[in-house]
């Protein structure tokens, strides 16, 4: 067949203007592929950090329950302690009140005697059915002035012993609250850090859903982007099933089109000329006659790419059997 016949069919292949070419094609997968792998590792990277996150929200919660326990445990000691403390100063009130009122009831005995004055040793006998009557009178009043004067001593003693307890349990108010305000502080800083790890952990995860949702588009559009390659190739293929080793092309025309479309090309800059894109060197070390590729017939390139292929052994001479996916 002649070139230009060839040239003709490879012309009339259904690449419109804005399609791709399959080298084109195959770049715009092999770039999608290495998005793919970028964003499944970003997904990947963040949800290993999710997972850090939320260990270490487990540990801080596990820790802010424990804490909160030993809060409640002293927040229910400081009630009883203001409780006692409450009902000690009421006592304290009352025994204030008490001794109060025994002093004055002692004071007006003291003075009711003070100023009814000692009766003599008549008024006393005369009084008196006896001997053993003005012994008991006596008696008596001592004992009186006795008993009110131990009541006083009694509720004097209760009254600093309130007082005590009063001063006593007010430090132990001021030290358990101290105590309890620390506890609470630090169940504050715990809540405080476990609510920081749970906003990082939900920025994660929001990080790792983009990258999901990302790389699900990118891969459909590989995907798209396969079938279209598939579908260009297979039409490739059967309109130019004519061409191949022992037709017009002695190498695959996927590899013929992506090296130089079918076009016998001068050097380009590592030196590659005519149909086949083969360098100088490569060109003399299977004999081909002159001193480029480009130069020489097509028949002898076609020799020379024919033995450079080798049946297919050869295929890794040109970069492009890697691209069109022959190796």
């Amino acid at each position: 067949m002649p070139v230009a016949l060839a040239l003709g069919l490879w012309a009339a292949l259904p690449l419109s203007s804005g399609a791709q070419s399959a080298g084109d094609l195959q770049q715009s997968i092999e770039g999608k592929r290495s998005t793919e792998q970028k964003l499944s590792a970003d997904a990947a990277t963040f949800g290993r950090i999710a997972d850090r996150l939320a260990r270490a929200i487990a540990i801080i919660e596990r820790k802010r329950a424990a804490v909160q326990a030993q809060l409640d445990a002293n927040e229910r000691k400081l009630a009883r302690i203001k409780a006692d403390l409450l009902r000690e100063r009421q006592r304290l009130a009352r025994l204030k009140r008490r001794l109060v009122f025994s002093r004055r009831v002692l004071a007006r005995r003291l003075r009711e005697m003070y100023v009814a004055g000692k009766p003599d040793l008549v008024t006393v006998v005369l009084n008196s059915r006896g001997f053993a009557d003005l012994l008991e009178r006596g008696e008596f009043l001592r004992r009186i002035r006795d008993q009110d004067e131990e009541i006083i001593q009694a509720v004097r003693r209760a009254r600093d012993a309130s007082h005590r307890a009063t001063v006593r349990l007010a430090k132990l108010r001021v030290r358990q609250q101290r105590v309890t305000d620390a506890i609470r502080k630090q169940r504050d800083a715990l809540a405080s850090m476990g609510e920081l790890l749970a906003s990082r952990r939900a920025d994660a995860e929001r990080v790792r859903s983009a990258r999901l949702a990302a790389l699900h588009n990118v891969r459909g559009s590989r995907k798209r982007l396969e079938k279209e390659l598939s579908r260009l190739q297979g039409e490739q293929n059967q309109a130019m099933s004519h061409f191949g080793p022992g037709g017009p092309w002695a190498i695959p025309w996927a590899i013929v089109q992506c090296e130089s479309g079918g076009f016998n090309h001068p050097p380009n800059w590592a030196g590659a000329s005519g149909y086949y894109q083969i360098i100088p060197s490569t060109w003399s070390g299977f004999g081909g006659h002159g001193p480029a590729a480009w130069l020489a017939p097509k028949s002898e390139q076609d020799r020379v790419a024919a033995l450079i292929w080798d049946n297919g052994r050869g295929a890794r001479n040109w970069d492009c059997a890697y691209i069109v996916g022959i190796l």
